[in-house]
């Protein structure tokens, strides 16, 4: 028997049997005949190292633990979209995309918003390379082996395509993969997931593989990134990015329904519940049948994603700064159900906010196990007339965060006592405050355990400094023992090195991991590094801004509240917190200690030149002279602003062959158009 031709035999019988059970749902052996080949493949391959292959369907058990996850960039950015709660936000989204197609009236592609992780998939010549998580949209971490356990993600496409794709869509775990899991993690005393969004996210950054392969993941492909094969030079999506000389990029498809349909000839399993609907008021019908289907599906979803199904309507439409303006996802109503009320506990934030949590009989909400809801504030919980004991109506806001709705008088037992406002914190008894204006009560103490606690919680999250293997228990433990009092304490645990490997479950090894961690964090980008530090109303985005218009923490702790009302989308509630907390003596005093512990954030690059300032440039057509990045890049360095659609305010529109719809729109709006060598005549004036 030639072994090498038996393996390859068996590698692509083995993939045709994936495909028909995970793609087309439609088996063509029992599970049984399925492990003979496969052990038959692993016996084989076991006995012949070298024709192990990295496409083999053996890849899939996982293999061997890895240290720590690399950054990978992706090729095209993961951007995120933009939300729409209600009949309202939807008829506003629509109107804005009729607007921006000239009053015409496009059809719409609706897919299910799936409730999981998003990953990008790179495949070279055919094969998978490397698979990413989203991050933070721009870069992700590689978590290749973790992605070859799932067994909808193909290991080889099934058409031959000689280049470069990239492949996005959504990890997930089923109910039923799910409630198995946490059956198994009970009986052996184990922690339970809380929802299987969790799980799945939580699988993918696994450190052993083989654990990652364990939790039986799902995936669903949803769309393509960056495309460079041998071919037509055209664009991806709604955006061109080009290869080298031999490898362009070019669409894959004409459509996102068409796209869908060649992805799932290529390989990966697509949802079927999906559709073309024409006109809000259709769009609105299927939306509600898709809400009333929700409970049937095997998986959790909690909206649909809609886009323009036309990928040129998408080019003509283009791009927000953070996100696609021709899609949106559509978030369904809080699904509710009934509990009952134990205790009302306090929890002191990272501000000093108190805030009353809902103790709870353990329910499930929209495939959740829920314990804790919260009430908000107190004086919501006396207009929700919320009692102790009461049957409470409890709902994940958003699908994401529990609260608790109101009570069910009718099943209300006797006349339980109205819970009564704390006066003092709970953890450290300082009097409580309410600042005029607001709702919430707040510890001014800025020593408070509980404050300083949820500040390095926070500081470490992957939003964060993203410093691996911080977590709760363990910033707690270290509070107790004295090693951490504040954020720059953090960069000074390598100083207690022998007292940390000397606690109790720690170790060397864990120890030095850590420390490597925290010292990784001290080059993050900036925007990262603002959000760590916890500014009330600063959140991922305003942190993005605020980099990218001071460039530097230096520049930032010296502005003033007119400075920071000049910041785009900056409003004054925010401006006024962001200047008092930077008028604070000890938050200085915090930004000199980071500095002089080597923290460094990575700046954004700032433009070299205002030759373009107020200006916008658009590029369309087949670019020759350069690709489009690298002009946009251009346009940036030399103070101006690329744009991805054409308007009024553009100033000019560079156009190679094949330029079509933002030629022909900015004709009509009367203009500028500049060939590429004009454009590159003006830059160097």
């Amino acid at each position: 028997m030639d072994v090498a031709a038996r393996a390859a035999e068996l590698r692509q019988i083995l993939e045709h049997h994936n495909y028909r059970y995970y793609v087309l749902d439609a088996p063509e052996v029992n599970d049984s005949e399925y492990d003979r080949l496969f052990r038959e493949l692993q016996d084989l391959e076991k006995e012949h190292p070298d024709l192990a292959t990295p496409d083999s369907p053996t890849q899939r058990v996982g293999g061997l633990p890895v240290s720590g996850f690399k950054p990978h960039q992706h090729r095209m950015p993961m951007l995120s979209l933009d939300n729409a709660f209600g009949e309202d936000e939807l008829r506003v989204f629509d109107d804005r995309v009729r607007k921006g197609l000239s009053g015409n009236e496009p059809e719409y592609h609706v897919e299910l918003k799936f409730d999981g992780a998003s990953l990008s998939l790179t495949y070279v010549d055919g094969i998978l390379m490397i698979a990413a998580t989203r991050g933070d949209g721009t870069t992700g971490e590689e978590v290749t082996a973790n992605a070859r356990t799932v067994r909808g993600i193909p290991m080889r496409l099934r058409e031959d395509m000689q280049g470069t794709i990239e492949v996005r869509g959504e990890v997930i775990m089923t109910r039923q993969a799910f409630e198995e899991s946490n059956k198994a993690r009970a009986e052996r005393g184990e922690q339970l997931w809380a929802n299987p969004r969790n799980a799945a996210a939580g699988g993918l950054r696994q450190l052993d593989s083989r654990l990652t392969a364990a939790r039986k993941l799902s995936f669903f492909a949803y769309g393509v990134g960056a495309v460079e094969l041998a071919g037509e030079r055209r664009s991806v999506g709604a955006q061109t990015y080009l290869g080298n000389d031999t490898r362009t990029t070019r669409r894959i498809a004409d459509s996102q329904g068409s796209m869908l349909d060649r992805l799932k000839d290529l390989g990966f399993a697509v949802h079927g519940e999906r559709r073309i609907v024409k006109g809000i008021e259709a769009l609105l019908d299927h939306i509600e049948r898709v809400r009333q289907l929700r409970p049937t599906l095997p998986f959790n979803i909690d909206g649909v994603v809609i886009k323009v199904d036309s990928l040129d309507l998408q080019e003509d439409l283009g791009f927000t700064a953070r996100g696609p303006r021709w899609a949106v996802a559509y978030k369904f109503p809080a699904e509710q159900t009934f509990t009952r009320l134990n205790s009302i506990l306090i929890q002191v934030g990272r501000t000093g906010a108190i805030t009353p949590v809902a103790d709870l009989e353990p329910v499930i909400v929209a495939g959740v196990t829920v314990t804790r809801a919260t009430l908000h504030n107190y004086q919501e919980l006396k207009r929700k007339d919320v009692r102790v004991g009461d049957t409470v109506i409890v709902q994940r806001a958003g699908d994401v965060i529990p609260e608790v709705v109101g009570p069910v008088l009718e099943k209300r037992e006797g006349d339980p006592p109205i819970p009564e406002e704390p006066t003092y914190c709970p953890e450290c008894q300082t009097a409580l405050v309410r600042r005029e204006g607001e709702a919430v009560l707040r510890c001014p103490n800025r020593q408070c355990p509980a404050q300083i606690s949820a500040k390095l919680r926070h500081f470490v999250i992957r939003g964060a400094m993203d410093i691996e293997g911080f977590g709760e228990k363990l910033i707690d433990r270290f509070l107790e023992q004295g090693f951490l009092t504040d954020i720059p304490s953090i960069y000074r645990l390598k100083e207690r090195r022998e007292d940390l490997i000397a606690l109790d479950r720690l170790g060397e090894q864990s120890v030095d991991n850590l420390l490597r961690n925290i010292e990784e964090s001290k080059s993050r980008p900036l925007d990262r590094l603002i959000f760590g530090l916890g500014i009330r109303f600063v959140g991922e985005r305003s942190s993005v801004d605020f980099a990218k218009h001071f460039r530097s923490l230096e520049r930032l702790r010296e502005t003033t509240y007119d400075d920071l009302m000049a910041v785009p989308d900056v409003g004054p509630r925010t401006a006024s917190e962001v200047a008092e907390w930077i008028s604070e003596p000890e938050n200085q005093s915090m930004i000199d200690q980071l500095l002089a512990l080597g923290v460094r954030p990575v700046e954004p690059e700032g433009p070299q030149s205002d030759r373009f300032a107020a200006q916008t440039f658009v590029f369309t057509g087949s670019l020759t002279r350069f690709t489009r990045d690298e002009a946009e890049a251009m346009v940036e360095k030399l103070g101006g602003k690329a744009s991805g659609s054409v308007s009024k305010a553009t100033t000019y529109v560079v156009a190679g062959p094949g330029a079509g719809s933002k030629l022909a729109k900015a004709e009509q709006l009367g203009v500028s158009v500049l060939t590429e060598q004009e454009f590159l005549d003006l830059a160097a004036d």
